[in-house]
């Protein structure tokens, strides 16, 4: 896809999406001073997060969260940022949306153009960011939603339907954690205000992001902390049941014991005394019924040397 300018004042905005080897080479001509690693990490979207620093402009990769409806799980989405004078440069895979309807924003109304993008590069990068650091929260809201959910019916649906959702809830939240966390790193480097590019009267500004990802990683590691405990909920909620069930077993069990016994005695091919055809021959049932309570009082002495009972 051909990489789309915007220009207002003395500000350009290059927006690259899923840059090819052309766009590259569109990029070099433009910005002749980037590093070659830095041109290679562009048209490759599977960096980790991380800012460079050059005298003539910033490159900075971060990741968003992405909703994937079929899996269930946010994905990171990776932007990379060039800062120079004059100039921003996003290389992106059009996927979030805050980061596509800003630059149409732009593109179509030039109030918002101006708004955006009169203030220098510097601002124009920061307004960038901002509104992908705050399009975190609504997926948040959404998370701490589905978590309400869950505990509202941990007691009366299905466990197996439970822990289902708990599974997919955590899986959820341990990918967000990942990706909320790894981007603290790069905004506080921001904040520092030790970079030739960024402007010193920035730094409150880039100061009110990191909070707002203070913020978002404090949720996100509350939720995290709440799953848990939700799922260490059902698992104890599911031991019970299972002792609940191995109860009604034993029950039916001990029940069953004594007509097993007096079945299997009454099965036995000799004479019983309290049969009526019974003739005084009582050394069969005698030596059977010796033989049986040794085999039980063995099997007892045995369970109690290996510490069963």
């Amino acid at each position: 896809m051909a990489i789309e300018k915007l220009t207002y004042g003395r500000v350009t905005w290059l927006n690259i999406v899923n840059a090819t080897p052309q766009d590259v080479e569109v990029l070099r001509e433009t910005m002749p001073y980037l590093h070659p690693l830095n041109l290679e990490d562009v048209a490759s979207l599977t960096e980790r997060p991380k800012i460079d620093v050059d005298d003539d402009y910033l490159y900075i990769v971060m990741h968003f969260p992405f909703w994937d409806a079929k899996q269930a799980l946010s994905r990171p989405k990776e932007v990379d940022f060039i800062i120079g004078r004059g100039i921003v440069v996003t290389a992106h895979d059009d996927c979030l949306k805050p980061l596509v309807n800003l630059f149409n924003m732009c593109k179509n109304n030039e109030e918002m153009r101006a708004r955006i993008m009169g203030r220098g590069a510097n601002h124009t990068f920061y307004t960038i960011l901002d509104s992908l650091v705050d399009y975190i929260r609504p997926i948040l809201r959404k998370v701490d939603g589905n978590i309400r959910s869950v505990e509202e019916t941990i007691f009366e649906e299905d466990t197996r339907v439970t822990v289902q959702r708990i599974s997919l809830l955590r899986r959820d939240i341990i990918a967000l954690r990942r990706i909320i966390r790894q981007q603290v790193p790069i905004v506080e480097q921001l904040e520092s205000g030790e970079h030739p590019i960024i402007h010193e009267d920035l730094e409150a500004y880039f100061g009110d992001i990191a909070d707002h990802l203070y913020r978002e990683r404090d949720i996100i590691d509350e939720d995290y902390e709440i799953i848990n405990g939700l799922a260490d909920t059902v698992n104890t909620l599911a031991s019970h049941r299972i002792n609940e069930a191995m109860r009604v077993l034993t029950v039916i069990s001990v029940i069953i014991l004594p007509l097993t016994l007096i079945s299997s005695i009454y099965g036995m091919n000799i004479p019983l005394p309290f049969q009526p055809e019974y003739h005084g021959e009582a050394e069969p049932f005698l030596i059977l019924s010796a033989l049986m309570i040794v085999v039980g009082v063995a099997m007892l002495l045995y369970f109690k040397r290996q510490h069963w009972i």
